[in-house]
């Protein structure tokens, strides 16, 4: 009996010492689980805390996204407005080429005008200067005509006059004193001596030439007969080419060794140059 109650106490004394090995790994396992409880609540405080100020810089991102967001749009906006803008400035620009292009087309055609203008005015003056001249001749011509013409007139006798013709330019004055010349050369006719026969004059020789130069613009040849020729203003002239009668042209202006004659719009593709012209009997 001793030994079974030895063997008992030693077992419960075994029982107690495990008891309170185990309570003690229990205390520490208990304060390591606390001690870890207040770590991963530390951790879990920490991972909060993150959050609140993750979630702050994400409302702030959300915040900055909508600013750029409407900042694009406006620099979009802003873009498109430019472009618009730039069209219409490369427009105008295409525009003021153009114009600028026409002024200088125009102004080019200005001054070949005023060129053409200037050349005419010249040849105006030049051509009013020999009228001058042939006026100041025609006058003294008309004035040793009504000399001769008193003469006669205060009985003298044994003076022949004969027709004085005097080529002349287009104007007016020029023809009138041609007129007046002519008129006071055939007032005063002499009377044949009595049984003496009147001669009639023999026909003027028609004068032939040929067309040196065809302008189609303003429908006028020249020809190469003047005033050497006996060419007078309105002198018409048929043109031939081999034997072939073309068309008649009019002498509107006369020169010392040419004339220019105008013709039928109808004709400035028919006569050409080198063609034979011959004079019309009045």
């Amino acid at each position: 009996m001793n030994r079974k109650g030895a063997i008992l106490k030693f077992v419960l004394i075994g029982l107690i010492v495990i008891s309170f090995t185990l309570v003690g790994i229990l205390s520490i396992i208990v304060q390591k689980e606390q001690k870890r409880s207040a770590a991963l609540q530390a951790q879990v405080e920490e991972i909060t805390a993150r959050e609140k100020v993750t979630q702050g810089q994400l409302e702030a991102s959300k915040k900055k996204v909508s600013e750029l967001t409407l900042k694009l749009q406006e620099t979009k906006d802003q873009i498109t407005t430019m472009k618009e803008d730039l069209d219409k400035e490369k427009s105008a620009r295409q525009d003021a080429s153009k114009e600028l292009e026409q002024i200088k087309a125009d102004m080019e055609q200005q001054k070949a005008s005023r060129q053409d203008i200037e050349n005419k005015l010249t040849q105006a003056q030049n051509e009013g200067r020999k009228l001058r001249e042939q006026l100041k001749a025609i006058e003294q011509q008309k004035t040793d005509l009504e000399t001769k013409i008193k003469n006669l007139e205060s009985g003298s006798t044994g003076v022949e006059l004969g027709k004085v013709v005097v080529n002349s330019e287009t104007t007016d004055a020029s023809k009138a004193q041609n007129k007046t010349a002519e008129k006071n050369v055939t007032a005063p006719a002499v009377e044949p001596a009595k049984g003496q026969k009147q001669e009639n004059p023999a026909p003027a020789k028609l004068l032939e030439g040929k067309i040196t130069v065809i302008n189609k613009e303003y429908n006028f040849a020249v020809i190469n007969l003047g005033q050497k020729d006996g060419i007078n203003l309105g002198d018409q002239f048929s043109v031939s080419r081999d034997g072939k009668v073309i068309g008649d042209i009019k002498v509107e202006k006369v020169h010392e060794s040419m004339s220019a004659a105008g013709f039928a719009p109808e004709l400035k593709d028919l006569i050409k140059e080198n063609d034979l012209v011959a004079q019309k009997a009045k």
